[in-house]
């Protein structure tokens, strides 16, 4: 009786975990880039006026210097969408199927309906461990039962095929979700998106595929957030807002830097650590010097805009 009861708990316990994870995948939209990154109106009107594709970069830079982009395509130009009119945020890319920019897009999946992105990209991660763990424990179980099967112990009735069918759809899907489950804890553990996996991220020094990559603590803090009583729930606590992220290597582009920090900092909020709360709007201002990590602490004071512009000025790779 015992034994019954605990399998029926824990039976229940991973059906309502994984039902959980699922709906929230599923109902909760990925995040899509906030206005600030689109155009104003006069500025698209004066992009689409222009016919070479030089004069519409130009236009693009100019509104690009007011906001945290660090990534470029491979030609170095700005990231911009024609279909949604706005400058990409760094990690974020158009879905053909949702016909949207998603931020840390990551992919668009059937099973779900949904494309998975920065704000659902966690209970994915969720679905596919409480899947995998659902699989298991039906496999596990049933076992006992194939193995009597296979021996001819069961009883001839029809309840021997439903025994035999149940034991290797769970097999199948067990190992078929585990696969899958590795591969995307994987790409969290290096700050990855499929996308990305595939695709290094172009920054103005070049493309890194590690760009994005603070540690394997860190990277996993990113997604599943600092308080580790929650990494186990479908709750929303990755840090960050979607559209900055912090990085190891950041070419030190001047062109970048703001003409005025002091509103800058007025618009997107100060410069926080890479374990900024949960919620908090994140701008890092990184900068790579010698393969070293450092991040400018703030924006909203002179002195750090003085060093700033010092390590900019004495850095080999800096541009002009």
């Amino acid at each position: 009786a015992m034994e019954k009861c605990i399998c029926l708990v824990t039976f229940h316990l991973c059906f309502a975990m994984f039902m959980w994870s699922y709906w929230r995948t599923i109902f909760t939209k990925p995040g899509n880039p906030a206005k600030e990154f689109s155009l104003t109106k006069a500025d698209r009107e004066q992009y689409e006026k222009e016919q070479r594709p030089e004069a519409q970069q130009e236009i693009l830079k100019k509104v690009a210097r007011e906001l945290p982009v660090y990534t470029c395509t491979d030609t170095g130009a700005i990231r911009y969408c024609d279909r949604c009119r706005l400058i990409k945020p760094d990690r974020c890319h158009h879905c053909s199927t949702c016909n949207t920019c998603v931020l840390k897009m990551d992919h668009h999946c059937p099973w779900v309906n949904n494309c998975v992105g920065f704000s659902n990209y966690k209970f994915f991660i969720l679905f596919l461990a409480y899947s995998v763990l659902y699989c298991l424990f039906i496999t596990a179980t049933v076992l006992r039962y194939f193995i009597k099967f296979w021996t001819n112990e069961l009883p001839d009735t029809h309840a021997k095929f439903h025994v035999l069918f149940l034991f290797f759809v769970a097999a199948m899907f067990f190992i078929s979700l585990l696969s899958l489950f590795s591969y995307h804890l994987w790409l969290v553990v290096h700050n990855r998106s499929t996308i990305e996996a595939f695709r290094a991220p172009m920054f103005h020094s070049g493309p890194d595929k590690n760009g994005f990559s603070m540690g394997v603590a860190k990277n996993l803090t990113q997604v599943f957030g600092d308080q580790k009583m929650f990494w186990l729930l479908p709750v929303s606590t990755s840090l960050g807002d979607g559209h900055t992220f912090p990085t190891r290597l950041v070419s030190a582009d001047p062109e970048q830097l703001p003409a005025d920090p002091q509103s800058h900092c007025r618009r997107y909020g100060s410069v926080g650590g890479a374990s900024a709360s949960r919620g908090q709007k994140l701008h890092f201002q990184p900068l790579g010097v010698a393969g070293r990590e450092l991040f400018i602490p703030s924006l909203c004071d002179s002195n750090s805009v003085l060093m700033v512009t010092a390590l900019v000025m004495l850095h080999p790779t800096a541009g002009p």
